[in-house]
């Protein structure tokens, strides 16, 4: 795609989801009236059909700019799991033991231990089944596996994830006016710091994969998934959320290591390709 960033992506991406979500955010306002019980009923399901948005933008896009075949191969892409051991380490042994920690740490100071949010932790590999496909990781068909690369080719390393974290923080905003979504409970500046950690880590995991879009549906699905078995959210309201702030934190930290190993590696290829290229000294 070189350099070129389509805005029809986002437009796309924004209108599908913030359409699906306004009826119950106009609600939550009081701006129109529904059901207390229905809207919190009807949040859930609400947020997971809006955040095909971003699979929406990209295969519009995809669509109108390079024609039927194109999109077939796009999401052929979407096939192999052949990420590599260390991108599936990182996915499930990273984010699984950031997790841990947000969520155990607290407890090293006297507070209260959280109880998972599933019934039973046998249900965990549904529950992960289904965040891959439905609770968040069907985002990643457009973040990762379609806009990535030109805010990236455009931006930099650095700049191109920034840009994303930020466009991605914003189009989850109409959520926490949304009654009975998790994200009115999560202190917005805390998720915009995660995200843009998670923009970082998820580079590196698509990199690690060998550009394997599939791998960014499965560190989303999986970072999600975690929440639920070692909660780092309190569902009330005014609660302190220090669980929360720990976990993004570590997000954004561990996500500048990681783009920092991506950056040495950039940096490494390139002083290889100008010592061994064709104007470069020829081995013996």
């Amino acid at each position: 795609m070189n350099e070129r960033v389509p805005i029809r992506f986002f437009l796309w991406t924004f209108l599908w989801s913030w359409v699906i979500w306004a009826p119950l955010v106009l609600a939550g306002l009081g701006v129109i009236r529904l059901d207390v019980e229905l809207v919190a009923r009807l949040a859930m399901p609400a947020a997971m059909l809006g955040a095909f948005g971003p699979a929406v933008g990209a295969c519009v896009s995809i669509w109108t700019l390079d024609g039927r075949a194109a999109l077939m191969r796009f999401l052929r892409r979407f096939t192999s799991l052949r990420f590599g051991w260390k991108a599936w380490t990182a996915i499930f042994g990273v984010l699984g033991a950031l997790n841990v920690i947000a969520w155990y740490a607290p407890e090293l100071f006297g507070d209260a231990r959280l109880p998972m949010l599933l019934p039973t932790a046998y249900v965990f590999p549904i529950w992960w089944f289904l965040m891959v496909l439905l609770g968040g990781g069907q985002e990643e068909v457009g973040w990762r596996g379609y806009i990535l690369e030109p805010l990236e080719a455009r931006y930099g390393l650095w700049g191109g994830n920034i840009v994303l974290g930020l466009v991605w923080t914003l189009w989850h905003l109409p959520l926490w006016f949304m009654p009975g979504s998790s994200q009115e409970h999560m202190p917005f500046v805390a998720f915009a710091i995660g995200n843009i950690g998670l923009c970082f880590f998820f580079s590196w995991v698509l990199k690690a994969s060998g550009g394997r879009p599939l791998a960014g549906l499965i560190a989303h699905g999986t970072n999600n998934a975690f929440i639920a078995l070692f909660p780092t959210i309190v569902l009330e309201p005014d609660a302190l959320q220090t669980r929360w702030w720990i976990h993004q934190t570590l997000l954004l930290v561990v996500g500048v290591l990681f783009m920092l190993r991506v950056t040495r590696r950039k940096i490494a290829d390139r002083e290889h390709s100008t010592i061994g290229g064709p104007s470069g000294p020829v081995p013996s």
